[in-house]
């Protein structure tokens, strides 16, 4: 199945699911986007993502609000999170994200993005 949005395209395939984001993330993009995750993670279990930032220009204060609510509802249910970007600052928030998460979760640069994905795919059962 795959969802098209104003910033985002989502793309779930059993345990994977893949999110495509560009441009600034607002609060109403995690309210088209985040039910259509909570049944895949319903579905299957555990999930592994793959985040691709792509002219990616953060969040507004409502979306990050989002987003943190996001990964504590979802603490257990990510078994690997790849983040894909070009930008430093993008590198340091895969960092900062493993608090709230007990997912493995790596850092790609855009020219890895191929890696990103096979590392999420080859833990899928």
């Amino acid at each position: 199945m795959s969802i098209d949005f104003k910033a985002i395209e989502l793309v779930e395939e059993g345990k994977f699911v893949h999110l495509k984001i560009s441009g600034k993330l607002e609060k109403q993009d995690y309210e088209m986007f985040v039910p259509e995750i909570d049944k895949q993670i319903e579905e299957q279990g555990k999930v592994n993502m793959l985040v691709e930032l792509i002219d990616f220009n953060g969040w507004t204060a409502g979306a990050l609000w989002e987003d943190t609510k996001f990964g504590l509802r979802h603490f257990n249910d990510i078994e690997r999170l790849a983040i894909v970007g070009d930008k430093t600052w993008e590198k340091g928030m895969a960092y900062f994200c493993k608090v709230f998460t007990t997912a493995t979760v790596r850092y790609f640069d855009v020219s890895k993005r191929d890696d990103a994905e096979q590392w999420i795919k080859e833990n899928e059962s």
